[in-house]
């Protein structure tokens, strides 16, 4: 069993997110003033008097909605009050009670789980609000008077859930869990590959380019290990991105890159290599991850020939001549094609990016080097390569010392990644060499 997990479930705009931001310590949901913002399940960790649990925000339930984006939030709400071991319904004292809240606490009181009701916005210390005592209409017992903003009321409501929610038995699940990060520009199918992996419809899926806007944190295990997908919001040009929430959305997927031991590239086989998928692969690659291009959509493309496949890989290695170390995969996220052949991808590179090598097999491969390319030479003076060394992984990082780092060119440095590579394999993951000359110290 795994931690417990409570949800937590309102109408639109009564500061859900901010609740759970506030509960988590950490800003994983986006907060704006725009209903909607929420749109799928998003996940954290909440500690409290030495326990632990998992908190789920939810995007807003509008009961009687013909809106197709606010039916899909419907649903996910759904999903995760079936999951929940204890539910805190979310209310606003400015507004008062809604017809959407009284149809919100009927859902509720029909699940039969443990439920909380969180009147929020009670932002000013002291007597109690009468508006409050409103609420009780509702039908919820337990009524906690509070306020995301300045955690008034929030110790009390935290004391409830855990008086509700059964004991955490030991939890080991997240050791040797892989972090894997699916990128890519708007509407390439990261979603619907995160749904076909996880055999569920986990998150949003639309042909609205946008529909993901935060990032959604997965754990998935099969036959070849432990994993946690994190599907990302479709990252747009800087002059495409023209609202606050998109740029915090985009700030969220470079963030998700950070975190992640390996990164899915996600690339429209139909469109190919486009300038955004450049600058999305350049992010990935500068921030040392492992990755894998991984050609979505396959199933789409029309006229397939003998070397299509091969055809398509070429002009891909092409558009990203710095990342030829990756892999490339052409799956359908839709049919399921070729999807099970990312596990012993995503093993692979990240053996590769957390791979140490031995000094001695580092300046074996040094001699060998030199000796079949003479190291250059300017204006008569020789650069000398003393030795080498793997200062770190994640990726993997070497040193090279020498006598006048100024001597060192680099073509002569790409040469000795080729043929680190070439020797070790390395596949999958950049390569960082740092130049050190004599005298320097050796960190």
């Amino acid at each position: 069993m795994g931690k417990p997990l409570v949800a937590i479930i309102g109408r639109p705009n009564v500061g859900k997110s901010m609740l759970f931001n506030k509960l988590t310590g950490q800003r994983t949901s986006i907060v704006e003033d725009t209903p909607g913002v929420t749109r799928d399940r998003i996940y954290g960790d909440c500690e409290w008097c030495g326990r632990t649990f998992r908190l789920v925000d939810t995007g807003g339930i509008e009961p009687g909605t013909g809106n197709d984006m606010l039916k899909f939030m419907r649903r996910q709400a759904e999903i995760g009050i079936e999951l929940a071991d204890a539910i805190i319904m979310v209310a606003d004292v400015r507004t008062g009670v809604t017809a959407a809240d009284q149809d919100v606490a009927t859902m509720l009181r029909k699940s039969g789980k443990p439920v909380a009701l969180a009147v929020n916005k009670c932002d000013s210390t002291g007597a109690t609000n009468p508006d409050v005592y409103d609420f009780y209409c509702l039908g919820i017992g337990d009524l906690f008077e509070t306020s995301a903003v300045h955690g008034h009321g929030t110790g009390d409501l935290l004391d409830w859930v855990l008086a509700n929610i059964p004991e955490e038995e030991e939890d080991t699940e997240d050791e040797g869990r892989i972090k894997v990060a699916i990128v890519g520009k708007p509407n390439v199918g990261k979603s619907s590959l995160l749904n076909r992996i996880l055999g569920e419809e986990r998150v949003i899926v639309s042909d609205v380019a946008g529909t993901t806007r935060d990032a959604i944190d997965s754990n998935f295990e099969n036959e070849t290990g432990k994993y946690c997908f994190i599907d990302t919001a479709g990252m747009r040009r800087r002059s495409k991105v023209d609202d606050a929430i998109e740029k915090y959305s985009n700030m969220r997927s470079i963030s998700a890159i950070d975190r992640a031991d390996v990164c899915l590239i996600l690339i429209d086989a139909q469109e190919g290599v486009t300038e955004q998928d450049t600058k999305i692969a350049g992010l990935v690659h500068e921030a040392g991850k492992a990755a894998i291009i991984v050609v979505n959509k396959w199933d789409a493309v029309e006229d397939k020939q003998t070397n299509t496949m091969r055809d398509q890989e070429q002009k891909i290695r092409s558009g990203l001549s710095y990342m030829l170390y990756a892999p490339v995969l052409f799956l359908s996220a839709l049919t399921g094609s070729r999807v099970d052949k990312l596990f012993p991808m995503i093993q692979e590179v990240y053996a590769q990016n957390t791979s140490r090598i031995t000094t001695g097999a580092l300046n074996s491969l040094l001699a060998d080097a030199t000796a079949r390319v003479q190291p250059p030479t300017d204006k008569g003076r020789r650069l000398k390569i003393y030795y080498m060394t793997q200062a770190g992984t994640k990726p993997p990082h070497f040193v090279i010392f020498c006598n006048d780092a100024r001597l060192f060119h680099f073509s002569y440095q790409r040469y000795l990644e080729n043929q680190i590579r070439e020797v070790f394999g390395l596949q999958g993951t950049p390569v960082r060499i740092t130049i050190r000359q004599k005298g320097d110290k050796e960190e």
